[in-house]
């Protein structure tokens, strides 16, 4: 009996061994039904006092209470998917339960957190952008049948569908262009860029582009702190991209006969960027952004109004393309907006 307690004790201390040397969290559950043996990812997953209780106690899935009994009376290895909340955030693991000799049950417990993170963000994708290409498309057959049958010989309205049929097919041709670029931005999102801009001379450029615009819908353009080159490491079409999003997205959004300000300033140094950093701010005088709708604005296809953003040729994706972009430069974005008041967007750059 002794020689028997002393193997058994070898057997738990090897079982042990092994366990801790995995970089999974992983658990024993003993012939009594209760949690003999986790590692430390397992005790940091279910808690110090899981070891000891019963196993359905601690591990509160009806889908792994029944996987675990099912190993315990003789069943195969058990393979399932559960969403476990060890902390605030709910986290998905592939488990593993299997038999182990002398009975019990050995579980192991796999993170596809971002796995699962992953797929939804592609689902949601391929379902945001099937949505926006559904409705010109409607729209383009729709007129396409009409010109094919009753407005046939319609020159009046031939016309008009005509052009609501262009306007259409450059919405998808905006749409196509957007999803490309935000393809090969966040492709490179990781690549430092290796080129040199003026900052100043690249921001004059771009309110010179964008002056006609600006004239037509009432709104002035004014560049303040920009009399001095700011040379700064940037890929300068990147950053063109960047600022005539944002100053067109404020003439757009802005009020006519009022000012959109394009300030160049300076900040403190951004966390791994020593040699300080440059700021250029954004504001127009619109009517502001409520506050529930900030921490989304940069996120794929959000829009705060919906209707008026395509009405101005918004694709929802010029934000997410921004916010790729300031983060390949090492960069940060803020919103500040207040209703009523008007939306000020700053992109800081680190200098050197």
């Amino acid at each position: 009996m002794q020689d028997m307690d002393g193997e058994t004790a070898r057997i738990v201390a090897e079982r042990e061994a092994f366990m801790q040397a995995v970089p999974l969290p992983m658990l024993h559950v003993g012939p009594d039904m209760r949690i003999g043996v986790a590692n430390a990812r397992a005790v940091v997953l279910l808690g110090p006092q899981a070891v000891g209780r019963h196993f359905g106690l601690s591990l509160r899935q009806p889908a792994l209470v029944a996987a675990i009994e099912e190993v315990m009376h003789g069943g195969e290895k058990q393979h399932l998917r559960c969403n476990l909340s060890p902390s605030a955030h709910e986290v998905v693991y592939d488990i593993t339960v299997g038999p182990t000799p002398g009975g019990g049950a050995l579980c192991s417990f796999f993170d596809v957190t971002e796995q699962e993170l992953i797929g939804q963000l592609r689902r949601d994708f391929v379902a945001n952008v099937s949505h926006e290409l559904r409705t010109p498309l409607t729209a383009l057959l729709g007129f396409i049948e009409t010109l094919q049958g009753p407005a046939k010989n319609d020159a009046n309205a031939r016309e008009r569908f005509l052009g609501i049929m262009s306007r259409e097919a450059e919405r998808m041709t905006r749409l196509v262009r957007d999803l490309l670029s935000l393809s090969r931005v966040e492709s490179q999102e990781r690549m430092r860029p290796e080129g040199v801009v003026d900052l100043s001379g690249l921001l004059a450029s771009v309110l010179t582009t964008l002056r006609p615009m600006a004239e037509q819908a009432g709104v002035t353009l004014e560049l303040t702190g920009g009399a001095a080159p700011v040379k700064l490491r940037a890929d300068a079409d990147q950053l063109t991209q960047v600022f005539h999003n944002l100053v067109e997205n404020a003439v757009k959004y802005g009020t006519p006969g009022k000012l959109v300000t394009v300030s160049i300033g300076r900040e403190a140094a951004l966390p791994g960027s020593p040699g300080g950093a440059v700021s250029v701010a954004v504001r127009d005088r619109g009517e502001g952004i409520e506050a529930q709708h900030l921490p989304r604005l940069t996120e794929r296809f959000y829009r705060v109004d919906t209707h008026r953003s395509r009405e101005k040729g918004g694709t929802g994706l010029g934000l997410a393309i921004v916010k790729h972009i300031v983060n390949r430069h090492r960069g940060r974005l803020r919103i500040e907006s207040e209703k009523g008041q008007g939306s000020t967007f700053t992109v800081v750059l680190p200098l050197g």
